[in-house]
């Protein structure tokens, strides 16, 4: 800051010399001559014209207008608005922005000039204008806290549904839908159309931290959700989770969200829908509107700037859109099957013992071992049931040879005649002898809890009633029935009562 007045005071009211003013301020004697040299020419020659101005008044008068108040001709101002759109562009910097702008005017004003200027107007944009999102890079995607409704036709009831929304970061081309939840499946199938919508995949996606995208929510290293990271990988895209409780991190969806309430759910307030199709189909006309409005900031509409800056920088779509998956681990039994939602599939035979993943979609089962695929199923939704590959099933030369009928026969005829007896039934009946195994080892392990007498017994009667499994067998002993005596059809005399009829009767 100048130090005019305190100049003019030591020299107008005190009288000192130029060296003693000047090594009070801290400045050159020089300069305490040139400052009273302008204020003789502004006419400032006593202390009480000095001392009635005000600091910038007095800077005003001696130096002249600021230099950003200076304009003409031969200094043309620099349009901030097309310096803020065109830094959303891939490359574009402000250095390049001052080159083109002084090939426009040679007489502009010069770097440090030019970039005072976009400075000083960004900051009066407010702070959600400060980030420099550049096109093709980033989608932000989030929930509305206020949702849409929908009422069902038959008993009148009315459940609130929840609204999707995406936005990109360089043009506010805005996607919305209404979806059942926020679920798993639902999330990611609105990314999937999200992206369709779009027609290209930008560089990120930002996201909140919600369980359906983040499994372990942290702000240094979040633990993106698997499902959602094998989109990215799909769609050759990132998921950046935002900071918890951080909403600047995506202050462009938050915005978008705000936006689509106010032209979006505003609007439909007063309509009434019973599906979810037909509030998605409102949702969709009203965005094409919206996306077609003019913002006042940068006199274009989002679909003005999507079409020029943001679609030409977005990648491709893959071929074939992402479908939505469950993983789950398992460990292979012995008999090389995997259980997946009650149903058991196979997998190669040397992959007994191994941990596993499954990954689950609609129509098929994957199994991964070390993230390579090993066996893959078309899903079946029947219950205890078995799929077998037939390249899964143990040869002569298996490395896992001691799991065999014979061994499994042997350990049963220990345990009795009736536990041997069941164990062949069991194994002969199934369509291969090791679907059987999983039974018969069930039915061998209950000698420890109830004794090989009395699993002897019970393997009779399971025999005797035509029971199969080692549920049947396990209910017998938790019933202690199998040392109650099996029930016989017996003949019973007949009734002989004056009002029963005997065959004579029937004799002509």
């Amino acid at each position: 800051m100048r130090k005019t007045k305190e100049i003019l005071r030591q020299k107008l009211l005190l009288g000192r010399p130029h060296r003693a003013v000047a090594a009070s301020v801290g400045i050159a004697a020089g300069s305490v001559a040139k400052a009273v040299s302008r204020a003789t020419s502004a006419g400032l020659t006593t202390w009480d014209l000095v001392e009635a101005l005000g600091e910038d008044e007095l800077d005003r008068l001696m130096y002249g207008p600021p230099l950003h108040e200076r304009t003409g001709s031969e200094r043309a101002e620099p349009d901030c608005e097309w310096i803020h759109r065109e830094r959303r562009r891939p490359g574009v910097t402000l250095d390049l922005l001052h080159h083109e702008y002084l090939s426009t005017h040679p007489n502009g004003l010069q770097y440090t000039s030019f970039c005072e200027r976009y400075n000083r107007w960004l900051s009066r944009r407010g702070l959600t204008m400060r980030q420099v999102h550049v096109a093709g890079d980033k989608v932000f995607v989030d929930y509305s806290g206020k949702r849409p409704e929908v009422m069902d036709p038959k008993t009148g009831e009315v459940r609130s549904v929840e609204l999707f929304v995406a936005v990109l970061g360089a043009s506010n081309y805005t996607y919305a839908e209404v979806t059942d939840s926020q679920q798993g499946p639902d999330w990611i199938a609105s990314h999937v159309r999200a992206l369709r919508f779009f027609g290209g995949v930008p560089r990120a996606i930002v996201c909140d931290q919600l369980k359906s995208g983040v499994t372990r929510a942290c702000r240094y290293e979040p633990e993106v959700q698997r499902t959602y990271e094998e989109l990215a990988h799909h769609y050759g895209t990132s998921v950046l989770p935002a900071r918890p409780y951080k909403p600047r991190d995506k202050a462009k969806v938050e915005g978008a969200v705000l936006i689509v309430q106010r032209w979006i759910l505003a609007r439909i307030r007063n309509e009434v829908f019973t599906s979810l199709g037909a509030l998605n189909e409102r949702v969709g006309e009203l965005l094409v509107d919206l996306n077609a409005r003019q913002m006042r900031r940068y006199k274009k509409s989002r679909r003005e700037l999507f079409e020029a800056i943001e679609r030409p920088n977005l990648r491709a779509l893959p071929d074939v859109a992402f479908e939505y998956a469950t993983f789950k681990k398992a460990k292979v039994n012995i008999d090389y099957h995997v259980a997946f939602a009650g149903h058991f599939y196979s997998v190669p035979y040397r992959l007994v013992h191994e941990e596993v993943w499954l990954r689950g979609t609609t129509n098929t089962v994957e199994v991964l071992f070390k993230n390579q695929r090993v066996a893959a199923h078309t899903r079946s939704r029947v219950q205890g049931r078995f799929t077998t590959t037939t390249e899964h099933m143990p040869s002569a030369h298996r490395k896992h040879a001691e799991w065999t009928p014979t061994r499994i026969l042997r350990w049963a005829s220990i345990q009795g005649p009736g536990v041997l007896a069941l164990a062949e039934v069991i194994l002969r009946e199934r369509a291969h002898p090791e679907m059987g195994f999983r039974s018969c080892l069930g039915i061998l392990r209950l000698h420890k809890t109830y004794g090989a007498e009395r699993l002897n017994a019970a393997c009779v009667r399971a025999l005797a009633v035509g029971a199969r499994s080692y549920r049947n067998v396990d209910a017998i002993l938790r019933a202690g029935l199998e040392s109650q005596p099996l029930e016989t059809p017996t003949s019973s005399a007949p009734i002989a009562h004056e009002n029963v009829r005997g065959p004579g009767y029937y004799i002509n």
